[in-house]
């Protein structure tokens, strides 16, 4: 069982503030962005067990949307993880293997490794009997609407009968204003990471959002405070990953 907090006990940050905080991360206390991201994927792999699968993916068919940054090597990382649970995953890859960033280019070698099937936009027409899908095409970094490849696959999630999770933010969603631009996905829910961004608590967001959750990706409470002058109460206590309510 996924415990509960209250939205209003939880800070907020702006996306500069979430850019700050994986930068400390990485240069000041040495968690590197692998880290960070098995973190990521691990907490999303097993929120979409629970939640979506009911505990059993053993033959569940889960189709992950990876783009070419971070947000894309956490969903390989979590399709790495219901594939060893069982699953029967289907990665879909915005770009070749060589425009992905070393990080989630290693992940994705991994999993071709292990023999999960990867296939390009293309061929996502003839993905079939999807029982979930994990949204990791764009993160914070959003600034204008999705275009190319991720437009497509953003529109190919919103028209699937399966519920879509997303991971940080859902893909089209302006992460400090709460735009949701053309297309945007509207995700069952979405998994944010360290703290919440102030765009995804914005009124109107919530059919984009859907529920919200939060995961634990390590960030030392210290980390908050020395560099943001944030106060973080201990949200991860009882479990690494909390819903807001």
């Amino acid at each position: 069982m996924i415990p509960t907090i209250a939205a209003r006990e939880v800070p907020l940050l702006t996306t500069d503030q979430m850019i700050e905080v994986d930068r400390a991360m990485i240069v000041d206390y040495g968690i590197d962005l692998v880290r960070m991201m098995e973190n990521a994927g691990r907490a999303l792999a097993y929120l979409a067990r629970e939640r979506f699968l009911d505990g059993h993916p053993q033959g569940r068919h889960v189709v992950v949307l990876a783009g070419t940054g971070g947000n894309g090597g956490g969903v390989l990382v979590a399709a790495r993880r219901l594939h060893n649970y069982g699953a029967q995953v289907t990665a879909v890859v915005t770009k070749p293997d060589e425009s992905l960033t070393p990080v989630s280019r290693d992940q994705l070698a991994i999993l071709r490794r292990m023999g999960v099937a990867v296939v390009g936009v293309d061929d996502v027409a003839c993905v079939e009997n999807v029982d979930v899908v994990l949204d990791g095409l764009i993160g914070y970094s959003l600034r204008d609407a999705p275009r190319d490849a991720a437009a497509t696959l953003i529109q190919w999630a919103n028209e699937q009968s399966a519920p879509v999770l997303s991971l940080d933010a859902p893909s089209g969603v302006d992460t400090t204003t709460g735009a949701a631009f053309e297309p945007a996905v509207d995700a069952t829910a979405t998994m944010t990471l360290a703290l919440p961004k102030e765009g995804l608590r914005n009124p109107g967001i919530e059919r984009n959002v859907g529920d919200l959750y939060l995961a634990d990706i390590s960030v030392p409470p210290e980390l908050y405070e020395r560099f943001l002058g944030i106060n973080i109460p201990p949200i991860f206590a009882r479990s690494d990953i909390v819903q807001l309510v």
